[in-house]
Order: C-alpha cells, then sequence, then structure tokens
C-alpha cells in the first residue's frame, strides 16, 4: 500500500490494537466478523467505490457502514470499519486488503491471549513445507473447481486436533479465500504477521541434520544481536546442506557451516 492506504491502514491497526487489549473483547470473533465484512466487500465492487470514494464525507460514508452491517456484527466490528470508511485509500482494493490483515490480526491476538502465538507460528511454517513437498496435496487446495465445504473439510482433517484453532482459521480462510495470492504467498504473509506480533524477524534456518537445543539457542542469540531485534527461527532438515547451514532473513541468505556463521557473528559483534 502507498500513501494514504498506508496511514489509514497504520491507523485501523491502532484502534485494532487498543480494542484488543479490552478483556471483554473476543478477538477470534472480530477476527470472523472482519473476515465476513472482507468477503463483502471483495463481492460488491460497487460499495468499495462508494466507500473509498474521496469526494464522499467520511462521516456519510460511516453512516452508510453502520446501515449495512450494524445489525449483522457486533458493534465493535462496526465500529471499526465506520472508522476506516472515514479514512481515505489510494486504492478501492486497499480498503478490501485492510480489512482482511485486520481479521488476521486478530486471529492472532486471540493466539497471543491463549500463550499459543509461538505454536501458530511454527504451524504455519511446516503447514507451508508440508504443502511444497506434495503435489497432491496443494492441487487438491487450490483446486477452483472444488467447493469451499469440501476445501474445509479436507483442512479439519488435516489440521482438526492437531493444530491450534487460530491456525486452522487462519489457513482455512486462506485456502477458501485467497483473493489472487497463490497458497505459498498467503502463507507467508499470515507467518510475517505473526512474527510481527512478537516484534520479532523471522529467520528461516535450513541445516542437514535437525539442530540440537543448544545450537538453536546459540544462532538465535548471534542472529538477534546482528539484527537487533528478537529472532523467531523457522527450522527445516535438507540434507542436500551438506552438513551446513542456510539462513534466509528477509532477502538476505547467509550460507556456510554453523561453527563458521557462529564464529564470524561473535567476530562481528566483537568489532
Amino acid at each position: 500500500m502507498n500513501g494514504a492506504s498506508r496511514e489509514a491502514l497504520a491507523a485501523a491497526r491502532e484502534r485494532l490494537d487498543a480494542l484488543t487489549d479490552s478483556t471483554s473483547v473476543d478477538a477470534a470473533q472480530l477476527a470472523d466478523e472482519l473476515a465476513a465484512v472482507t468477503a463483502l466487500l471483495d463481492r460488491e465492487a460497487g460499495l468499495r467505490r462508494v466507500l473509498t470514494d474521496p469526494a464522499q464525507p467520511g462521516e456519510a460514508k460511516a453512516e452508510l457502514v453502520q446501515r449495512l452491517i450494524g445489525g449483522q456484527v457486533s458493534g465493535t466490528t462496526a465500529d471499526l470499519v465506520s472508522g476506516m470508511a472515514r479514512a481515505r485509500w489510494s486504492q478501492t482494493r486497499d480498503l478490501v486488503d485492510a480489512t482482511e490483515e485486520l481479521a488476521d490480526i486478530a486471529d492472532l491476538t486471540a493466539a497471543e491471549k491463549t500463550g499459543t502465538l509461538d505454536d501458530v507460528e511454527d504451524e504455519l511454517f511446516r503447514f507451508g513445507r508440508i504443502v511444497s513437498s506434495s503435489t497432491e496435496l496443494r492441487a487438491a487446495l487450490t483446486d477452483r473447481a472444488a467447493g469451499t465445504s469440501a476445501k474445509t473439510e479436507l483442512l479439519h482433517r488435516l489440521l482438526g486436533g492437531r493444530a491450534k484453532p487460530a491456525t486452522e482459521r487462519l489457513v482455512t480462510r486462506l485456502v477458501t479465500a485467497p483473493r489472487g495470492r497463490s497458497l505459498e504467498a498467503g502463507l507467508e504473509s499470515l507467518s510475517k504477521l505473526a512474527a510481527e506480533r512478537r516484534d520479532r524477524v523471522v529467520a528461516v534456518v535450513t541445516s542437514a541434520v535437525p539442530l540440537s537445543d543448544t545450537q538453536r539457542q546459540r544462532l538465535g542469540a548471534a542472529l538477534a544481536k546482528l539484527y537487533g531485534r528478537r529472532m523467531h527461527l523457522n527450522l527445516d532438515v535438507d540434507p542436500e546442506v551438506l552438513g551446513g547451514i542456510r539462513v534466509q532473513v528477509g532477502d538476505e541468505v547467509i550460507n556456510g557451516s554453523l561453527a563458521d556463521r557462529l564464529d564470524e557473528a561473535a567476530r562481528r559483534m566483537a568489532s
């Protein structure tokens, strides 16, 4: 997002954080209702245009939102979306994207409140690895001819009872309403949002063999000091790494043996 839309999204996220800080707000319910609003906006192009029309008064657009969804969702959700309607948006689709992002953040906040956010981060990563290694599963989840109920049932069989509720909700929404995104891109976006909730950077670590607890702790501590932020390690095993390790942080890739990279990190920190 650019310009006005970036500012509008930032303001909406601040309002969402303020709302979910309250113990009286059910973050999971808020996520479901925001997802329903996302589907409405995605489906109704005319409504999107009206709500993002800079020529229309903000208060009039907020009142329209209240008339349309006020009796369908909680007052908290209606007020949040009304506030978004008052804002200025650079592109019509940005309002839909922003509402969807708020729904995802609300679900991650629900996980954070129950102390399961770390688990959700890991489960999203592992699910992405499972999808990338199974062409049949990916085909089933991305088949446009398959109905929403069939995909939902498949995901429930895969994740129900094995993953946290927030993980299942997030993945199900992504699969059943991709909105033009690839499955891989959607999972990556969710992982970044999850890491952001903890103000951490995601490092994808690929090693020839599983790392020990001590190795994980040393690597995490070294990377955290190098990047100046808390680091969440997504661990993967690939024998073709040839006894070494590959670390990817954003667009930066670090290759080399674990011992060499840790020694280099220590030298860089010392200097």
